[in-house]
């Protein structure tokens, strides 16, 4: 009933959980500073993790769709990571954004990233295994985070809300 949540399981990270996406029975956590990962939800009660994945720098978000996921790098950028295995994920591409990147939001073949004072950035992923940026969109402000409903990409830039239009 949501007037009375309850806690049904847990997991323990090592670090820090920062961010989780959620797809099936696995939720892929960043677990900051830098890595990946996958927990078997399958059984809500008792949780396992079931895969990892070192990242380079300081992992803020993580966004899955299909086979793969999508982390947000800092300095470093966006990852594409192949979780089809999710005993043994592995990192396909990455593009070195001009910011930090800071959230991710996915929409088919698309990815867009919140990327700090660098605003934000679009990045084509229908290569996986070389990601490659075809737009981006200047913010007044640092670029924290990102979220998508139909052509619209909103940005929320620290000192406002920028409702963006991505249609093609």
């Amino acid at each position: 009933a949501p007037s009375n949540p309850f806690e049904v399981g847990f997991v323990d990270t090592p670090r820090g959980a920062w961010a989780v996406s959620v797809s099936g029975s696995h939720a892929y956590v960043v677990d900051q500073p830098d890595s990946l990962r996958i927990i078997d939800v399958s059984v809500p009660s008792s949780p396992t993790e079931v895969g990892f994945l070192g990242t380079l720098q300081n992992a803020h978000d993580v966004a899955v769709s299909g086979i793969y996921a999508y982390v947000a790098d800092d300095y470093m950028g966006l990852r594409v990571i192949d979780v089809s295995s999710a005993q043994n994920p592995i990192e396909l591409g990455l593009v070195d954004t001009q910011g930090d990147a800071r959230s991710v939001a996915v929409s088919a073949r698309t990815v867009y990233v919140a990327d700090g004072e660098a605003g934000l950035r679009v990045i084509d992923v229908s290569s996986p295994s070389h990601p490659a940026e075809v737009g981006q969109l200047d913010t007044p402000d640092n670029a924290l985070d990102v979220a998508l409903s139909g052509i619209r990409a909103f940005v929320a830039d620290r000192s406002s809300l920028r409702i963006i239009d991505v249609s093609v």
